[in-house]
């Protein structure tokens, strides 16, 4: 190993997490520094936010980073399932679109809301939605204990009344793209596998993952 892959080796090291989010490769790095960088930026990291809940992420089969908890962020506008601190703890909170916009990008720098068409990109990698997959529940893949790592959990939503509903039984996720002044795209997980709605109520309030990047 020459002078040049030794000094670049304890900088990996050091670089820990951070490589995932910003792998660089240069035809100067020898081949174990590539391979030490591939390694880091195919592997789970952890988040932390402002409140000290973790979150680890993850590159999935789009090739887009994302959180694979629920969001879990006090912020105003979210709430826990029927006003109950453990289900926050067991599910993440439940956010207006409003706050559901504003708390990914609390996740730090190039973190966001994902857009209708990345969540369809994600489906696409494990079947597709119900209606595209042929009669394969394939995107049952994204739930938690799944091979995926994906973690998708069934944790209902809030009415825009303040009533809470479905808990156990669906589990709902916002994305940025509007269908209307007052209206969302939301996905919609059920224990047989995945949907997808025009008509999100942006007053409702459901579950969050966020995406890293354009």
């Amino acid at each position: 190993m020459d002078g040049r892959s030794r000094t670049i080796l304890p900088l990996l090291s050091s670089y820990g997490q951070q490589a995932g989010s910003a792998c660089l490769t240069s035809g100067a790095l020898v081949f174990v520094v590539l391979s030490l960088v591939a390694l880091s930026c195919n592997s789970s990291r952890v988040l932390q936010d402002s409140d000290g809940n973790s979150y680890a992420v993850k590159v999935m089969s789009d090739g887009r980073t994302w959180t694979t908890d629920n969001i879990r962020l006090a912020l105003p506008g979210s709430y826990c399932h029927g006003d109950a601190a453990s289900q926050c703890l067991r599910f993440g909170r439940l956010y207006t679109w409003a706050a559901a916009a504003r708390v990914c990008t609390r996740l730090g720098t190039g973190w966001r809301l994902p857009t209708d068409d990345e969540w369809r990109q994600l489906a696409k990698g494990y079947g597709g939605l119900l209606g595209d997959s042929e009669g394969r529940a394939v995107s049952t893949d994204l739930l938690a204990g799944r091979p995926s790592g994906f973690n998708a959990v069934l944790g209902g939503n809030r009415e825009a009344d303040g009533s809470y509903a479905r808990l156990d039984e669906h589990g709902f996720y916002w994305t940025a793209t509007e269908s209307d002044n007052e209206h969302a795209w939301i996905y919609n997980f059920g224990r047989l596998g995945l949907n997808r709605h025009r008509g999100g109520d942006k007053s409702m309030a459901v579950s969050v993952r966020c995406v890293e990047g354009r």
